[in-house]
């Protein structure tokens, strides 16, 4: 089975695709639509007319929607059409593998997942739990010492319950004897008949370069408008030219004084602004200036970003309430927004991006910041046809977007 990667532009109809594609699939068939977009959920129960899709059900908790797994269990064994988040995919254990297999399903992936993630736990507590046996080290995989459980006669039921969990179902990896790293069970791929991955610059996702790590097997589309009918085709990523000729004119993109800050190629990434904290002042006088005298603009419609560590060092008045996170994706809430600026320079995590290398495997960091970036600027008023002006201090950053749109890339 190879993955099916459909790399288009967006707007360029990958949705309507796989929704055509749905709906004239016998009744036999089976489908798994992941995505990120909560609306895109309503979206797909709302189109696919001739099949029911079922969402698996949600609670809150402490303010916060929480996915239930048994839930998405339920609807796999009834054999269900099924729509449903990333978050909850991203805990599919044994029995959603052995229930996908079974039920002869087909997956679409909206957009990429986050497939690798570092955890934020300390070389000490680390070697805490080595030390009082609760994990092992097999091999770089880390397991849940069950048996020490049983010979102590009790369950673990400490501040690390969640890394249990994650032990137990062998999604952990140890890096350098010091990083741990949660990966998405790569073998649950292979549990589907086939499998559709929709989204754009897949070469800059971190998901292709786990596909690489894991072996699986992927080959590239891209969608095309045929006389009102959506098909798909070899790769070609010249079909975006007529996408992009339109955006040129609707993406203003500021040059001026005040893109003096950025102009060294490192300036506004993490270690940027963790050592250059006399700059921050000058930063947040610049985007000051653009949003009150160079644009003009109301506060209703500014969206920034920065890291999230250094956005008090940023927030001025008419602008602070517009922030979004740099790697917000799931929504399109601001999608009113036409004055944006994107205070940063994107890298790669630096352990993912040396776990990925030790295994051979080199990451585009241009590639892959501007992947980031377009994500972030298409939760504005873009993606819905309208213009916008954006303010983008990093030269590199700036240029990527630029060469992007000039076809460069």
């Amino acid at each position: 089975m190879k993955v099916k990667v459909i790399d288009s532009i967006m707007g360029s109809g990958k949705t309507t695709y796989v929704i055509n594609m749905m709906n004239n699939s016998s009744e036999d068939e089976h489908f798994i639509f992941i995505t990120p977009y909560l609306d895109e959920v309503a979206r797909i129960k709302k189109s696919c007319t001739n099949r029911k899709f079922y969402e698996p059900k949600v609670h809150s908790e402490e303010g916060e929607t929480v996915y239930k797994l048994d839930s998405l269990h339920k609807y796999l064994a009834e054999n269900r059409d099924i729509v449903t988040t990333h978050a909850l995919f991203s805990m599919a254990n044994e029995t959603t593998k052995e229930l996908i297999y079974s039920g002869n399903y087909t997956l679409i992936l909206d957009e990429a997942m986050e497939v690798v993630k570092k955890l934020n736990i300390s070389k000490d507590d680390l070697d805490m739990l080595f030390k009082n046996k609760w994990i092992i080290n097999n091999n770089g995989q880390i397991v849940w010492n069950a048996e020490h459980e049983e010979k102590l006669n009790r369950e673990y039921k400490g501040e690390f319950q969640n890394l249990k969990q994650l032990a137990l179902s062998r999604n952990l990896i140890l890096h350098n004897d010091s990083v741990l790293f949660w990966q998405f069970p790569a073998d649950i791929f292979k549990q589907f008949k086939q499998v559709y991955n929709l989204t754009y610059l897949f070469d800059a996702q971190i998901q292709k370069y786990y596909y690489d790590l894991n072996n699986i097997q992927y080959s590239l589309y891209s969608v095309i408008n045929d006389g009102n009918e959506y098909k798909l085709i070899n790769y070609n990523k010249d079909n975006d030219k007529k996408i992009k000729a339109d955006l040129k004119d609707k993406i203003k993109i500021y040059e001026g004084q005040l893109n003096k800050i950025g102009d060294d190629k490192y300036a506004l990434s993490k270690n940027w602004f963790e050592r250059r904290s006399v700059l921050h002042k000058r930063l947040k006088n610049n985007i000051l200036n653009y949003y009150q005298n160079i644009i003009k603009s109301k506060s209703k419609d500014n969206l920034w970003t920065t890291f999230k560590t250094h956005k008090s060092k940023l927030s001025g008045k008419g602008y602070t309430k517009g922030f979004l996170p740099c790697n917000t994706k799931a929504t399109n809430e601001y999608s009113h927004k036409k004055t944006l600026v994107y205070s940063i320079n994107r890298f790669v995590n630096p352990a993912i991006d040396d776990y990925f290398r030790s295994k051979g495997i080199l990451i585009n960091q241009d590639i892959y910041a501007l992947s980031e970036m377009i994500q972030w600027i298409w939760r504005s008023a873009i993606r819905n046809g309208g213009t916008i002006n954006i303010y983008v201090p990093s030269a590199r950053m700036r240029g990527l977007l630029k060469n992007w749109l000039e076809n460069k890339i």
